[in-house]
């Protein structure tokens, strides 16, 4: 008697690809950011480039959660060692931008951590994104464990899950970050980016790391390996076309779809963020353009 032959183990990321949309603007995508990443200004001033996507993505992500304001106004705040303020009475969202910009320059330190540990480079994610909002200082970096804590819902996605379940998620996020998947980045960066709006794990700033999240994986995974990029701003786009177009914010309504948990909400939600990851490419080819101006 032959012994059954064993099956390939199944790739948990793999059936997304095949969801209405999806892979086409997935390739749509793949092929902005290569077009961004032969421009030849990147082979001898990537870094350059690098500091001022992740400065405008700081921006956008900022923006996003509720804290905009204009690129060069914070240019200028940060240059000159000012605290950074937005046009609110609320001064919390100044440093809400504040802290969106100390994310992202700390992006690069994080991705070790991130390969092996995907938990704790997400608890200091969150350490850098919740610093000085007025939480306790135990509260830094540790997901949500009462149902009783506050969770913060700038989308309006609605009740967020008791912690148990939270819990129970985030375990099972981490130990797919580190099955091995044929998956795209751009796929398994939206249901990360998804699954931590969805959660509220920390309850305050969520989606600060929730969109830096998504940028690491695209850095981890090599679809942008020098974060050249900036898809917070196609995000950013995205929303104020919405707004333009429909009155809605297309950012929110598309995360809204994605934590109904339904299979076209899902789609929808990656080719949403397939979508700005291509703008983002976009955004970097403009940085690289100004950046080949100033030394003509």
């Amino acid at each position: 008697m032959t012994a059954p032959r064993s099956q390939p183990p199944r790739d948990p990321w793999g059936a997304l690809l095949d969801l209405p949309g999806v892979a086409d603007a997935v390739a749509e995508s793949r092929a902005a950011v290569d077009g961004l990443l032969s421009h030849r200004i990147l082979r001898r001033r990537s870094a350059e480039v690098t500091a001022e996507s992740a400065l405008r993505g700081a921006r956008a992500s900022a923006e996003l959660e509720g804290a905009g304001m204009e690129l060069e106004r914070l240019r200028g705040q940060l240059m000159h060692g000012q605290p950074v303020t937005v046009q609110s009475k609320d001064p919390r969202l100044g440093q809400l931008a504040a802290n969106a910009v100390r994310v992202h320059a700390d992006l690069g330190s994080l991705l070790p951590s991130w390969k092996g540990s995907p938990k704790q480079a997400l608890a200091r994610l969150h350490v850098l994104a919740a610093a000085d909002l007025g939480l306790p200082e135990d509260a830094l970096g540790r997901p949500r464990t009462l149902p009783t804590d506050q969770v913060e819902d700038p989308l309006e996605l609605g009740a967020a899950p008791q912690p148990i379940e939270v819990s129970a998620r985030l375990d099972g996020l981490a130990r797919l970050l580190l099955v091995p998947t044929s998956a795209p980045a751009v796929v398994v960066a939206a249901v990360v980016h998804g699954e931590l709006l969805a959660l509220r794990a920390f309850g305050s700033a969520d989606g600060l790391v929730a969109r830096a999240a998504a940028r690491l994986i695209l850095v981890d995974r090599g679809l942008d390996p020098k974060a050249v990029s900036a898809p917070e701003v196609g995000h950013a786009e995205l929303d104020a076309a919405g707004l333009r177009s429909t009155h809605t914010h297309a950012y929110a309504e598309a995360a809204r779809g994605y934590v109904s948990g339904g299979r076209d909400g899902v789609a929808a939600w990656i080719v949403h963020c397939a979508q700005a990851t291509a703008l983002g490419a976009r955004e970097g080819l403009a940085v690289c353009e100004a950046i080949l101006r100033e030394s003509a």
